[in-house]
């Protein structure tokens, strides 16, 4: 990526403790994701809070969505507009199954649109993130993973780095693990050729699993769902007959809770409620759930069945 140059002492700004808010900048047809930050970021102060962050996380996690470079421009662009810190969760930038979609770093266009400002200092504060326990990786109990600062001033970045020290040490596996996610091995060697041949397999799978996903829930009924792009994760979304909304409200229950309950009480199969991410249907009908692509190939094709026979009755049942 283009260099960014030493962060230059400044000021520190200081916030009152505060309630936070959510801001979704998944990439769907219609609203930018500037505009939509901006609406949600206006209505949040109008109600009284005080919005200091965003937090993105590409590729997508709930969605399985990835960013194209247009909206992370946006992205950076509106939170140096409002003084926002950026956290730019990446702990999926090498789960990519659409290749007219590569991964793009916050951190590149930053620096790029910096360079383009004129500026020495990164125009955004910026806090990326990277982790061993994800991606294709999965190792989760080494407990590697960094954090990558940029345009924080000296101070907060002494503080940190304070806070870091009183810590123990991460264990030698887990730096072990995260130099070798950082750094691979690579050229004609045996361990590089072992390397490229699992990483192959392991992406090569889930995307063939991101794809039956895709596959399954755009053509059930009553269903849609944005293709599985990166990460390891699909977000369907369901219009509920009235039926069920009102058999939801009658159990004192979201709908989409509902659902997920139904569908493991009856296949073991279980999911997320969308709900849980804060996404809830303005047209009060549509609702949402996560579920993976992780599983084998081998329960994945017996999960589909499940699941494709569970969602036909079960809206039969509601009609």
């Amino acid at each position: 990526h283009p260099a960014i140059p030493p962060v230059q002492r400044r000021p520190l700004r200081c916030w009152a403790p505060t309630r936070s808010t959510t801001i979704s900048t998944k990439r769907t047809p219609g609203p930018s994701p500037a505009s939509t930050s901006r609406r949600s970021t206006d209505a949040a102060t109008a109600a009284g809070i005080c919005v200091r962050a965003m937090v993105v996380i590409n590729p997508g996690n709930p969605t399985g969505a990835v960013l194209t470079e247009e909206s992370i421009r946006e992205v950076v662009q509106f939170c140096a507009e409002r003084n926002l810190v950026l956290l730019a969760d990446e702990v999926y930038q090498t789960n990519i199954y659409n290749t007219a979609k590569p991964f793009v770093s916050f951190r590149k266009i930053a620096a790029a649109l910096t360079a383009e400002a004129g500026e020495e200092r990164c125009i955004v504060q910026l806090a990326n993130f990277h982790s061993a326990s994800k991606g294709f990786f999965g190792e989760c109990g080494t407990r590697g993973g960094y954090m990558e600062l940029l345009g924080f001033a000296p101070e907060v970045i002494a503080q940190i780095y304070k806070l870091t020290s009183i810590s123990l040490c991460p264990n030698t596996t887990g730096q072990i693990v995260t130099g070798l996610m950082i750094d691979p091995p690579t050229g004609d060697s045996p361990a590089a050729a072992e390397y490229a041949a699992e990483r192959d397999a392991i992406l090569g799978a889930l995307r063939r699993r991101g794809e039956m996903s895709t596959k399954l829930f755009s053509e059930l009924p009553a269903m849609r769902c944005q293709p599985v792009e990166g990460a390891m994760y699909a977000f369907p979304g369901v219009t509920m007959p009235a039926k069920a909304l009102e058999a939801a409200k009658t159990r004192g229950i979201k709908p989409d809770l509902m659902y997920a309950l139904d569908l493991l009480e009856e296949t073991g199969v279980v999911v997320v409620p969308g709900s849980g991410f804060g996404m809830e249907p303005k047209d009060g009908a549509t609702w949402h759930f996560r579920t993976t692509i992780l599983p084998s190939d081998e329960k994945f094709e017996r999960y589909v069945a499940l699941f494709s026979a569970f969602h036909k009755a079960w809206l039969l049942r509601w009609e």
